[in-house]
């Protein structure tokens, strides 16, 4: 069920993104990819929980096709590492869950659905770190919609979609939500 039916507070905007230009800028950044790390015998990719990971593993599926080899991909899970969970209770204690690919000395490229504040991102290099030392790190995303409160950039952006503070950008994966487009709602008071 989407967000905006579920929320009366919420209004869609329009449709951003459908089915077929979410693909294709996922061939597109797939390609951007290998071209920027010279092929992808060092490459992982890993997806940061929640929509990060359907990203991350069609990316995978896509340089695994153009490049005629396997790319290995992650999950990071980064709750534990978020700047916000201290303002809303005690801390609490940080046990790194399994990423479930070595990544030390490789080129790892985080992967989420959207690029806002940047403070996801903060906490999943907490994260990443937490499990290795990559050679280098670079950042994929769907949606760069602004407003960084981190100076955080993202290497490669499916799109640029500049926002108000009361619009939300909803990316919708199959996998996750079974459904495949990016909607543009606004908060509504």
């Amino acid at each position: 069920m989407s967000e905006t039916k579920s929320n009366p507070s919420l209004r869609l905007k329009g449709r951003l993104m459908s089915a077929s230009e979410v693909e294709r800028t996922l061939v597109r950044l797939a390609h951007e990819i290998v071209e920027k790390s010279n092929g992808s015998e060092d490459l992982v990719l890993v997806g940061i929980k929640r929509r990060g990971v359907p990203l991350a593993e069609r990316l995978s599926k896509l340089i695994s096709t153009i490049e005629k080899r396997p790319v290995a991909t992650g999950v990071l899970d980064i709750q534990f590492y978020r700047d916000d969970l201290a303002t809303v209770d005690v801390r609490p204690v940080v046990t790194p869950g399994a990423i479930g690919i070595d990544i030390e000395g490789r080129d790892v490229v985080l992967c989420d659905d959207v690029l806002y504040t940047g403070r996801t991102v903060r906490a999943a290099l907490d994260a990443l770190f937490d499990h290795g030392r990559p050679r280098r790190v670079q950042l994929a995303v769907l949606i760069d919609r602004g407003h960084r409160e981190l100076p955080i950039e993202a290497t490669y952006i499916g799109r640029r979609v500049p926002t108000s503070s009361r619009e939300i950008i909803e990316v919708k994966f199959r996998e996750v939500d079974n459904d495949e487009q990016v909607q543009l709602v606004e908060r509504v008071d």
